[in-house]
């Protein structure tokens, strides 16, 4: 087997929040991937080009970046290309793709928090693929950073997930990726490496452990879609890596689909990574991650092969769907409609997307670049179940619908079952929990309306505890607002797929009915004053409702049909602005997250561009009681 020796190929990988993305710009500040002017006006987390991540703070989408590494005793330059990968256990599906480009991963912990959920999912999947891991413990600059408990905690979980002795032996490189300063010493906690002042002890670590790729020289070409890209001149982009043989611009290859088939396709163009990004290359040769355009209907996981001797590459698999939803159109009565506002009725906005063939089509076009997620057909013609791996890739999803013009209607989120040995079994999640001590007995509370199983119990000794529990991915559903409430905002709480149990039995998770609009028209302050203290509002004067529309919590049990459209009797005596000084509580403003966590079975969440509001599935009240009493009385 022959070796590439210019070439090394390399993902980072680490629970939510550890710092990959800010590793991956000081490698490419330091590597010389800019301008010296360019590089100071250059934004924090580069990799993260998607608005949704930059205001959310999370990377969603796996992406590849090169950069140009000159050694230091003179040697020839090294392309090191990097995969930046979602930290988010949602985005799982993102993660086992780009595991399978590269030859090795950097394990990034941080120095405080230590290995989480997440970092016990990538890591085996970094394992069961066979892949050498380099540990970073990143963020010692943190004041509460604790680097020896950590790094041993990291020894436990290499050995919890069965690593053989090959993988135990890995090298440790300690960080503070924001100052781009790395060291093979260990520093003081609390402190930046001081016998540094670049990413230098990185880059060598990188160099002497991450294999170079090996091939066969006379091997035909390999070579692997892992993932996809669309450009508006060259149309459907695939990026792929290349795994024997070499790539030509303008070469014919077999291109090998999913089920088999085979077809001859021409490369029409052919582009290189370099920092951000893609150039016109000419070929790529064996361990290469280039993108090729000109084949518009691959697929991910399929191969481009040698015409005369084609063989197919496995296809990627990725792990069960956990958590499922209906997405549909739109079906309330203000379909179509703009502002929310007095008026509302008569602002019609253009090039809304509200007929079913259009959500159905922009379904279709995501399950081309996402592995993870499986569209249902339902027994309505505009409603598909949606599965994916967690509530927020889902929320993510129609996110983006909803900024791109879509109106919807999405159901409560459900968990997806599966039968083993005759028995119904549902997905559970490992969840880890920090919070102060004196938040624990509210937590255990929670957790144990929700049925979670206590498995463990630490404490540093910092006044804080961590907790972990297995428990129902759908007494999740709901969850993380109720448990912000209950920690004042200051726990932290991870969770991931632990696997699948058998059915727990009927959950109760949120106590309190809804406060439902009786009628349509404009909110007034006069109706919100006199319903405030019925329980929490959603909404604010001069909001459009319609009957069916949930305009608030109620503070008690069972439904309550409301009249909040209510105006006060005026008299020659009292004018309008009479009693304007009463106070009225600012209503709780809901986000599509809380909204989905928020609905019950017989409720569901009406998206626009402009609004977010939670309706009933039948909006009749008398429809309603009906099927309530049927449902009583069997």
């Amino acid at each position: 087997m022959a070796t590439r020796h210019d070439i090394r190929n390399v993902a980072i990988v680490a629970h939510v929040d550890h710092g990959k993305t800010t590793l991956v710009d000081a490698m490419l500040k330091q590597a010389g991937a800019f301008a010296a002017h360019a590089a100071e006006s250059l934004d924090d987390r580069m990799m993260d080009s998607n608005d949704l991540e930059r205001e959310k703070g999370i990377t969603i989408l796996a992406k590849n970046t090169a950069v140009k590494y000159h050694p230091k005793d003179g040697g020839d330059v090294i392309t090191i290309n990097i995969i930046d990968t979602p930290g988010h256990a949602d985005f799982g599906g993102e993660v086992e793709r780009g595991l399978s480009m590269v030859d090795a991963v950097v394990l990034l912990v941080d120095a405080s928090e230590g290995p989480l959920p997440q970092t016990r999912f990538v890591l085996r999947k970094a394992l069961q693929a066979r892949l050498p891991v380099i540990l970073c413990i990143n963020k010692t600059d943190r004041p509460d950073s604790r680097i020896d408990e950590v790094v041993n905690e990291a020894y436990d979980l290499f050995l919890d997930l069965d690593a053989d002795e090959e993988q135990i032996e890995f090298p440790i490189v300690y960080a503070c990726a924001r100052d781009g300063v790395a060291s093979l010493t260990k520093p003081e906690n609390g402190t930046v490496p001081a016998d540094s002042d670049s990413l230098e002890p990185f880059f060598s670590t990188i160099l002497s452990h991450v294999p170079a790729p090996s091939y066969d020289e006379d091997a035909p070409l390999q070579a692997h879609v892992t993932n996809l890209d669309a450009d508006n001149f060259l149309g459907r982009i695939a990026l792929l890596r290349v795994e024997q043989g070499e790539l030509r611009k303008g070469q014919t290859v077999t291109w090998i689909k999913r089920d088999g088939t085979m077809s001859n396709v021409r490369i029409t163009e052919l582009l290189m990574t370099e920092a951000l990004t893609r150039k016109p290359a000419e070929k790529a040769g064996p361990g290469d991650i280039c993108a090729v355009a000109g084949i518009p209907d691959i697929m991910i996981g399929e191969t481009l092969a040698d015409p005369e001797n084609p063989i197919a590459l496995p296809l990627i698999t990725v792990d069960e769907p956990a958590i499922s939803m209906t997405i549909g159109t739109n079906t309330s009565p203000m379909v179509g409609r703009g502002a929310t506002g007095k008026g509302a009725d008569k602002a019609v906005v253009k090039d809304r997307k509200v007929t079913a063939r259009q959500v159905k089509d922009r379904l279709d076009r995501e399950l081309i670049g996402n592995v993870s997620l499986r569209v249902l057909d339902t027994e309505r013609p505009d409603a598909w179940e949606v599965q994916g791996r967690g509530e927020l890739a889902l929320a993510i999803l129609v996110e983006q619908m909803r900024r791109e013009g879509f109106e919807l209607t999405i159901g409560k989120p459900q968990v997806v079952t599966q039968v083993i040995d005759g028995k119904v079994h549902e997905p559970v999640e490992r969840m880890t929990i920090d919070v102060p001590e004196e938040h624990m007995g509210a937590v255990t509370q929670l957790m144990g309306v929700r049925k979670g199983r206590m498995d463990n119990m630490s404490n540093h000794g910092s006044g804080w505890v961590r907790l972990e529990f297995v428990v129902p991915s759908r007494g999740l559903i709901g969850f993380r607002t109720e448990f912000l409430t209950g920690t004042r905002g200051t726990g932290i709480a991870h969770s991931i797929h632990e696997g699948h149990e058998p059915w727990f039995g009927t959950l109760t998770t949120r106590n309190n009915g809804s406060l439902v609009a009786d009628r349509s028209g404009a909110v007034t302050a006069f109706a919100m004053t006199n319903l405030q203290e019925r329980g929490v509002l959603f909404t604010e004067p001069g909001t459009e409702v319609y009957e069916g529309m949930i305009v608030g919590e109620n503070s008690r049990a069972d439904d309550m049909d409301v009249n909040i459209t209510k105006e006060k009797k005026l008299t020659n005596m009292r004018s309008a602005a009479a009693d304007s000084f009463e106070a009225i509580v600012p209503p709780r403003k809901l986000s599509l997250e809380q909204s989905l966590e928020f609905c019950r079975d017989d409720e569901c969440v009406e998206v626009t561009p402009e609004a977010v509001r939670i309706r009933k599935v039948n909006l009749d009240a008398r429809e309603r009681g009906r099927a309530a009493s049927r449902a009583k009385h069997g």
